[in-house]
């Protein structure tokens, strides 16, 4: 099986007989109407999905059809339309952003212009008369009409692809690394990308008035956010968002029963021994990594990340092994979404929320239309944007309604869990030095099953940290989030906050991954409780952060609520640890207890089965 990793070229996938999903099922759907704006997740098979349109609607193609089409959904039951079209496809992940507006333009233009002469030559080579069409280099939008007068004239529409629509607002979203001034400055200078003449709201107003004309019969955009199509406003406001619409949830990305037949293909092309508890195992890892993402409200299967999931398959195919990293280094970009979230004054709080509480956060619905004013002002900067925000960009998706009929979004899978995992240690822990003292801390817990060297530098350095947050938020939850952010190890570990086990919650499982049990590490499991200092009575007084941190080892070990935590913690614990042991079997389990007074101490107990 050949897997064309990154590529984006149809065409090339089907005639050198690379892997592809077919979708093409979805094509008389997408007929439905004449502009449709198409958003998804970046790395989640939008170009590819219009390289496959390209193909299938280009007029110069026909002769192809049969073997581009042929075995495909499509090709059994074409439609009307198919290989009826002249072809413009722009990309504007290749116009330039920076720079100063006037820059900016004559990027766009240049872009615009060198493909409207790829299409006058391409289609003339193909033996196409087309009138001639005037290229003026100064201003695009005139080429753009040129174009489209020339091609009135033949008996072909034009069908007009969009990729990356939105590219510009994206790198605004990059500006966050630069200082607040820079960052205001980036903003405007988006704003007058956009405001009434900026060059791209007159170029969507020139798309406009060519598709109300007929001129361009379809066009079809794709992109990331509403952001661009909500600051241009007017300027297109003919696209019909299909985005939400459940029979478009998979139209990118891979379902549950595909990437179990490509397991089950490399499994048998391996000559693994026990085949079906490869397979098993195998869908296991990458259902843990890679699924999760869902795209409508109605009841719809998980789907899987494309890049991510070709990427797995390459790599178990080519060594008959699991990648060693799960994280392709090309998704690794979604960090800069959690800066720009983590510098705004709700989305430190956000990111803590989705670590601590299931992740998951509730907001009444997601945002459909909000623009650079938005990103830039921190008055519409509530949950419920910061939440869409992220949606957007795939670093959250929608899990199920409430009972209250709210949205429900969640961290979609381990992959995603990672990157905010890692952006919470930076925030809490900005030293690099200190970092590194807290994994090596971490590292004992699961070589050496030693927890102790963890909770003294969770007393020492995180502590002061978590002391400036409110007390009336402390909990379990918070101190779990602090040793989590050590502890995290997702190249050796299946990592779960809160697995459910017999109907009840372990607050930290830590299984080693199953091409990783052969070296000489542990598995952990660890239950989490807070005491306050309020309940906590020295003399009939609330005991004090100062007291606190003066009690002996012996005397924090002697506190009643620490030795009934303790006891409970002890027996949940020992609990879990059986029903995990049933669930995995084979299990070199280390099981802890941790005991968190205030934000001041740590006591544990290690939980020995005998």
């Amino acid at each position: 099986m050949k897997f064309a990793y990154g590529s984006s070229d149809f065409r090339g996938m089907i005639k050198e007989g690379s892997f592809y999903i077919d979708r093409t099922d979805k094509i008389p759907l997408l007929e439905g109407s004449k502009s449709q704006l198409f958003i998804r997740p970046r790395r989640f098979g939008k170009s590819l999905l219009l390289s496959m349109l390209e193909n299938y609607y280009d007029v110069s193609k026909k002769d192809e059809f049969d073997q581009l089409f042929g075995h495909l959904a499509i090709g059994k039951n074409p439609t009307e339309l198919r290989n009826s079209y002249f072809i413009l496809k722009l990309d504007f992940s290749c116009v330039d952003p920076t720079g100063t507006v006037d820059q900016i333009r004559r990027s766009l233009f240049d872009h615009i212009n060198v493909m409207i002469e790829g299409f006058e030559r391409g289609y003339k080579y193909k033996g196409f008369e087309i009138p001639k069409i005037t290229i003026n280099y100064e201003n695009a939008l005139f080429s753009l009409q040129s174009l489209a007068k020339a091609v009135a004239a033949t008996p072909y529409p034009i069908y007009l692809l969009i990729d990356e629509y939105d590219n510009f607002a994206n790198t605004v979203m990059m500006g966050v690394q630069m200082l607040d001034k820079e960052f205001w400055q980036h903003g405007q200078r988006y704003q007058s990308l956009v405001h009434e003449q900026g060059p791209l709201r007159t170029f969507f107003k020139t798309v406009k008035a060519l598709t109300t004309s007929t001129m361009f019969d379809r066009v079809f955009i794709t992109g990331v956010s509403p952001v661009v199509m909500s600051d241009i406003t007017s300027g297109y406001n003919v696209a019909k968002n299909i985005y939400f619409e459940p029979e478009f949830n998979n139209l990118c990305g891979f379902t549950q029963n595909e990437v179990e037949e490509v397991i089950s293909y490399i499994a048998g092309s391996c000559g693994f021994e026990e085949k079906e508890s490869k397979v098993k195992e195998a869908a296991g890892l990458m259902k843990t990594y890679y699924n999760g993402y869902k795209f409508c409200y109605k009841k719809h299967d998980y789907i899987y990340n494309p890049t991510l999931s070709i990427y797995f398959f390459e790599q178990f195919q080519k060594y008959c092994e699991y990648p060693r990293k799960m994280l392709d280094a090309n998704l690794a970009a979604d960090e800069s979404k959690l800066e720009y979230i983590a510098r705004l004054p709700n989305g430190r709080d956000l990111l803590f929320t989705l670590m601590e509480k299931n992740q998951e956060v509730v907001i009444a619905e997601i945002q459909d239309r909000f623009g650079i004013y938005d990103m830039l002002n921190d008055s519409s900067q509530d949950y419920t944007f910061l939440a869409s925000f992220l949606y957007y960009f795939g670093v959250l998706t929608i899990s199920d309604d409430t009972e209250t009929l709210k949205s429900s979004l969640k961290v979609p899978n381990m992959v995603m869990k990672s990157l905010y995992v890692d952006k919470i240690c930076r925030m809490l822990l900005p030293i690099p030095a200190e970092r590194d003292e807290g994994k090596w801390a971490a590292e004992l817990v699961y070589q050496k099953g030693d927890i102790a060297p963890l909770c003294r530098f969770i007393e020492d350095k995180y502590f002061k940290v978590f002391a400036n947050r409110d007390y009336r938020w402390a909990n379990e939850l918070t101190v779990k989030t602090a040793f989590l952010t050590l502890l995290y190890n997702d190249l050796l570990y299946i990592m779960d906050s809160e697995p459910e086990i017999d109907r009840r919650y372990a607050d930290l499982t830590m299984i080693i991954r199953p091409d990783k049990r052969h070296g000489k590490i542990f598995d952990v499991l660890i239950e989490f409780k807070f005491v306050p200092l309020k309940s906590v009575r020295i003399k009939d007084a609330q005991m004090t952060g100062e007291q606190a941190k003066n009690l002996t080892k012996e005397e924090l070990n002697q506190l009643p609520q620490i030795v009934g935590s303790l006891e409970d913690g002890g027996h949940q614990v020992a609990e879990y640890g059986k029903q995990l042991e049933e669930k995995y079997g084979n299990l070199r389990l280390h099981k802890f207890v941790v005991v968190a007074l205030g934000f001041e101490r740590v006591c544990f107990k290690k939980i020995d089965d005998k």
